[in-house]
């Protein structure tokens, strides 16, 4: 799993860095290792905003969150994806299970 964080007219401290890399590090469980987190940490006037684009095999993910604090912004958005990447991977494992029983089905 790569992460990569960056600012938008912010300045990425070391310690904002760490929290990112600390919260999405729960995402991994849901691939192979293969997962590429962008993320964009941004202030507009008193909301702190995160963005973050996930790429795994097969599909492409986006959320956004905003919040009173950059924390709270990122605690936010880690939840939201972590639901997210499960439903997707909830999807992934219901497809391929219905495909061996549906053709062993025989009408008569």
């Amino acid at each position: 799993m790569r992460i990569e964080t960056r600012g938008h007219q912010i300045d990425v401290t070391p310690a904002l860095r760490d929290y990112v890399n600390a919260k999405f590090d729960r995402l991994d469980r849901y691939s192979d290792g293969d997962l590429e987190i962008h993320v964009v940490l941004s202030v507009s006037k008193l909301l702190h905003k995160v963005e973050a684009k996930i790429d795994t095999r097969g599909a492409t993910h986006f959320a956004d969150c905003e919040a009173d604090t950059m924390y709270a912004a990122i605690d936010l958005l880690a939840d939201k994806l972590d639901r997210m990447l499960d439903k997707h991977k909830g999807k992934q494992v219901r497809h391929h299970r219905g495909e061996g029983t549906a053709r062993s089905e025989s009408f008569g």
